[in-house]
């Protein structure tokens, strides 16, 4: 059993600090805004990201201070996070909350937090505007699935290795677009 990375024998609540940080993979899609309709409870995902979003980063560029600076910034928990239904399916809270392992790319399992923009899974290249600059009765305009699906790039099964070769090569393309 102590062969066995933490995030597989510890549950969430078990955690230490530093390894529950580490859980975040660094893609920044729940630092995308989103909307919710109030009729149906869904949630519409936005490619306009929080101001303190660093679109080249994916990473918040004052984390310490985000939830005073971000009224609406929700921290996760290990108690919230099988409630939010608008955390990716990539998410690395969520994988662990749900039973489930970390992906191939998760800098955990590759040792390379590159990785996550390699596998096509971050908003690097993909944040078309900062909430700063997009009224709020205008993100209707900016609505994108891409936040709630996992990128094929990023679906090898069974495999805790980056790709090499011409996988490898087909990624890097798919992180561009």
């Amino acid at each position: 059993m102590d062969d066995l990375p933490f995030w597989r024998r510890k549950t969430l609540t078990q955690m230490t600090q530093q390894e529950w940080e580490s859980l975040c993979d660094g893609c920044g899609r729940c630092c995308l805004n989103k909307l919710e309709d109030e009729e149906t409870g869904r949630i519409y995902f936005t490619d306009v990201g929080c101001r303190l979003l660093d679109a080249e980063t994916c990473r918040c560029a004052d984390y310490e201070h985000r939830l005073k600076k971000v009224p609406d910034c929700l921290q996760l928990t290990p108690d919230n996070v099988g409630e939010l239904n608008w955390l990716p399916p990539t998410c690395g809270y969520r994988l662990v909350a749900q039973g489930k392992d970390l992906y191939w790319w998760h800098p955990l399992v590759s040792g390379d937090p590159e990785t996550v923009h390699i596998a096509g899974v971050s908003v690097r290249g993909r944040v078309s505007a900062s909430e700063t600059e997009v009224p709020e009765e205008q993100l209707e305009d900016y609505l994108v699935s891409w936040p709630m699906r996992v990128p094929a790039t990023a679906r090898r099964k069974g495999s805790a290795q980056a790709p090499t070769g011409a996988a490898k090569q087909r990624q890097s393309r798919a992180g561009q677009r």
